[in-house]
């Protein structure tokens, strides 16, 4: 799929995907600013501020007035934060692209901060935070993050502690807007029936005249580590959540095509090793993940599932074994292409619609500053060769490389640090 990519002046990257055929548009902004830009005391102003923007505009005073618009078109429409990106977006039927533009646009470039609504959206950003403590399997994302990597920004929680939530005032919000959303920093993506003309006309109207910036680096990761580590949160569950994660590399390694790889070995779809080893044989949980969660600077190969509390240990070793057999036992042709033939497949499924074309293009540009189409990851995933997976295997999954954080009705962490042994 052919893209058109632009730069204005002021640094802002246009990526135009046109898609002739397709009934929708895409309009999607993404932003350097995510919870590895902030300082401690703000930790999740970037979550924060994810709100705030739908709370008005100076041409859209309030927040109805915002998605009543929206709605009227019939649109689809959110916003989301991660450890290093925000992205605001909306999508509709193509011949609203001018419309759903000026919207995200407005939301992005003019959003007022009203100092009521602050007050309002703590309790909204609190409750959220309860929400996700109620779900350890989304949880235990958090304190793997926190075991890996302290005190530092990569290790905090994108949704930021209470007391900060609590603490932070409006100028907190245009201070770090400043320092943060800048055109250099910035990608405007549209994907849909459109044009790349009618694209940019439209994008002149608005960004052209918008200044440049100094944009605030985020702190650079440290790895270092030289012992296995474990975290237990007690929390009485009817299920054990668990991550085992080994330190790798980042989003630019030409690694990672066969971490992809590797994941799908253990971890992806009903045939991987691992679901068919703790599903289909010992029957003690029902998902299991693997994949490499790769950042601009650092990245760690994780598998995860929630499994029976009495059986933790035995499905704790069970898991070692089978990341163990690896290193030995060379994976077999078969195995190799079916695996990569469900990647391909996958991937390609879920770029079916605007909005995930919009994603992955975009994704790509603000994080790796080039892109690739889907062909050409698929050609970087079937040269993927056996012989380079057992290298990484016997590279990553060593002792002191390992990591385990879990959630359950247990307390003590050093009868999970014992079997920590490949």
């Amino acid at each position: 799929m052919k893209f058109y990519k632009k730069v204005l002046k002021n640094g802002l990257r246009i990526v135009t995907i046109p898609m002739k055929d397709n009934p929708t548009a895409t309009v999607l902004v993404l932003v350097e600013a995510g919870s590895k830009y902030e300082k401690k005391k703000v930790n999740g102003i970037s979550h924060f501020l994810e709100h705030m923007c739908f709370k008005g505009t100076v041409k859209r005073p309030k927040a109805i007035d915002i998605s009543k618009e929206l709605d009227a078109l019939g649109s689809q429409y959110n916003a989301f934060t991660a450890q290093e990106y925000t992205g605001y977006y909306a999508k509709s039927d193509a011949k609203h692209f001018s419309q759903i533009l000026d919207i995200i646009s407005d939301i992005y470039l003019n959003s007022t901060f009203p100092d009521i609504e602050i007050q309002k959206e703590k309790g909204v950003i609190i409750e959220e935070i309860n929400m996700y403590e109620d779900m350890p399997s989304r949880r235990v994302q958090d304190l793997i993050m926190k075991l890996l990597y302290g005190d530092t920004p990569a290790g905090w929680n994108v949704a930021g502690e209470k007391k900060n939530i609590l603490n932070m005032k409006r100028d907190d919000f245009v201070d770090y807007k400043k320092e943060h959303y800048l055109p250099g920093a910035t990608v405007l993506v549209v994907a849909g029936n459109v044009t790349p003309k009618k694209v940019m006309s439209e994008v002149n109207k608005i960004f052209k005249n918008v200044k440049r910036g100094r944009k605030t680096d985020k702190l650079k990761v440290k790895e270092k580590q030289r012992r296995p580590k474990v975290l237990v949160s007690f929390k009485k569950t009817d299920q054990t959540h668990f991550v085992f994660a080994m330190r790798t590399c980042g989003l630019l390694s030409k690694k990672n095509s066969a971490f992809s790889v590797l994941g799908g070995i253990l971890g992806g779809g009903m045939s991987s090793r691992l679901f068919q080893k703790l599903r289909e044989e010992m029957g003690v949980g029902y998902y299991v993940r693997a994949y490499n969660d790769a950042y601009t600077d650092h990245g760690f190969f994780q598998i995860s599932a929630g499994v029976d509390n009495r059986r933790i240990s035995e499905v704790l070793k069970a898991v070692l074994y089978e990341c163990n057999r690896l290193k030995d036992e060379k994976i077999g042709e078969e195995e190799m292409n079916k695996v990569k033939e469900c990647l391909i497949g996958n991937m390609k499924l879920t770029l079916e619609s605007t909005d995930d074309i919009a994603h992955f293009y975009g994704g790509q540009e603000l994080l790796k500053r080039e892109i690739k189409n889907a062909e050409e990851k698929a050609g970087e995933i079937r040269a993927v060769t056996a012989l380079e997976i057992q290298t990484l295997v016997r590279k990553i999954f060593t002792d002191k490389n390992l990591n385990l954080a879990l959630i359950g009705p247990f307390h003590n962490r050093a009868k999970f640090l014992k079997i920590l042994k490949f």
